[in-house]
């Protein structure tokens, strides 16, 4: 489609961007893991939003995700590299299965990777290595090298992401906040009765962010999934009720979004090594 030459290994191949040619109305649902830094290559859509490369950042993208092409903007230069990989490649491997770890795969465009120079180098230059060793004689060794490659890029990819979340706190705190905000809006409306629990993708939705990047950011700021801050909140909410309303549990149960009251008493208690009656009892 793109009139490149075939891969010397059939299962990756990498990309210079300047390789790219336009491909306007092009959509192509990719069957394979793709990771790339770019800069200046405004002509792609992931999804249904636009990528916007000018600053230059680091993309990841599973199998099953759409790509569409774009006319060029005039004076357009692209610079940087996409590196491809069918999962097959990994088949045997301990990557096969990792890799599934790795939820940065499942963030969307705008949480993408920035990196320092410093950083880029340092995945230009294991990048320039899986080159190497792509370009060389497929031996029996040849897949195990690489896999350990795409392994450390993965890893310095991750670490990369923890510093990211620590140097954007700001922004970071602010979603944070926003969640405490609407959990706590939730909770305090007829949603419960009426929708029962929120759920992760309910939030995810709400606060305009990938439920995997939510999770990730939760997990740095608070050491909390968002389903375990979905929990914090509703026992909280939980034991207002018990301590300062003479409802009974079942009626606590239902107006907590439960359809069956004993799901809400084993929730309770997992979380509070009491059961509601006996958090009930301490306060008489």
């Amino acid at each position: 489609m793109q009139g490149f030459a075939p891969p010397p290994h059939p299962m990756i191949s990498i990309i210079e961007c300047g390789q790219l040619k336009d491909s306007p109305g092009m959509s192509v649902v990719l069957d394979f893991y793709m990771i790339s830094i770019k800069r200046n290559c405004n002509n792609l859509i992931y999804g249904q939003q636009k990528y916007d490369f000018d600053e230059g950042f680091m993309a990841f993208v599973g199998p099953n995700q759409i790509l569409s092409g774009q006319e060029h903007a005039p004076g357009y230069e692209p610079k940087g590299w996409m590196l491809f990989v069918h999962p097959d490649f990994f088949w045997g491997t301990p990557l096969a299965k990792k890799i599934k770890q790795y939820e940065f795969f499942n963030y969307s465009v705008k949480e993408a990777l920035f990196l320092s120079d410093k950083e880029e180098k340092v995945m230009n230059e294991i990048v320039a290595n899986i080159i190497h060793e792509c370009n060389g004689n497929i031996d029996p060794f040849t897949q195990n090298i690489i896999v350990s490659y795409l392994e450390t890029l993965l890893n310095y990819s991750e670490r990369f992401y923890q510093r990211q979340f620590i140097t954007r706190k700001i922004t970071n705190h602010q979603i944070l906040d926003r969640l405490n905000d609407l959990l706590n809006n939730y909770f305090e409306s007829d949603d419960l009765v009426t929708n029962g629990l929120p759920t992760v993708e309910f939030i995810s939705e709400a606060l305009h962010v990938s439920p995997g990047y939510l999770r990730s950011l939760l997990k740095n700021l608070t050491g909390l999934s968002t389903q375990q801050h979905i929990h914090e909140k509703l026992i909280d909410k939980a034991k207002e009720k018990l301590s300062t309303t003479t409802l009974s549990v079942r009626e606590i149960a239902y107006g907590l979004g439960f359809e069956h009251p004993q799901s809400f008493n084993k929730l309770f208690k997992s979380k509070t090594k009491v059961s509601p009656l006996e958090f009930r009892a301490s306060f008489n």
